[in-house]
């Protein structure tokens, strides 16, 4: 019987630790999510739910296409945005040696940050536009603009039939799960949660 409790005790610690630590992980970064989202005016949900579905916090991933770090961004998308800073040195370091910056959480997040500022641009006066911007951030803002687009004198798409209209089945379930994640996350917030925590101060800034 000692021998059953004792086992008990061992497999709730794991489990309890287990949760604690998944909660510090998917949580250290909330704090550069939060400024960084507020520099470039996007909901830090947003982002906290595509970091998730990218590469769940962790920024030495790459992808097979070339993307690196928490956002999955490519070299391109990042030479583009060291050209738009007006800093030679950035751009420099960006033609030089992209991975090396693009592995770094803060700077990371900050470029994918303005890359959604600029695709929230193309669709700032489209309702429901999260899915569309979702679609372009993964297949590219020229095939979601195609998918977005209507018959002449129709309506505006609905953001289920935006989503219908991917030809692209990973982009469609990558739209669908964040969409997904992110509606929970405001789901909770609109309870009284805090999905995010602001006042997160991790070690290593993004």
């Amino acid at each position: 019987m000692k021998r059953f409790l004792v086992v008990g005790l061992l497999i709730l610690t794991i489990l309890v630790g287990s949760y604690f630590f998944n909660q510090y992980w998917i949580h250290r970064y909330d704090g550069l999510i939060t400024r960084q989202a507020a520099v470039y005016r996007v909901d830090p949900d947003l982002i906290w739910s595509i970091i998730y579905e990218e590469t769940y916090f962790s920024p030495w991933k790459h992808g097979k296409a070339g993307e690196i770090g928490l956002m999955q961004i490519t070299p391109a998308v990042a030479r583009e945005w060291a050209a738009e800073t007006g800093m030679r040195e950035l751009e420099r370091q960006m033609a030089q040696n992209p991975t090396s910056l693009l592995r770094d959480p803060e700077r990371n997040i900050q470029i994918g940050c303005w890359y959604l500022e600029k695709i929230h641009e193309q669709y700032r006066d489209t309702p429901d536009a999260v899915p569309r911007m979702i679609a372009a951030y993964n297949a590219g803002p020229s095939r979601a603009s195609e998918w977005n687009k209507a018959p002449e004198g129709s309506r505006v798409l609905s953001g289920e039939e935006f989503i219908n209209r991917i030809d692209i089945p990973s982009t469609r379930g990558y739209v669908v799960s964040i969409l997904d994640r992110y509606r929970k996350l405001k789901g909770a917030r609109a309870q009284g949660a805090t999905p995010l925590q602001n006042s997160a101060s991790p070690e290593k800034s993004q």
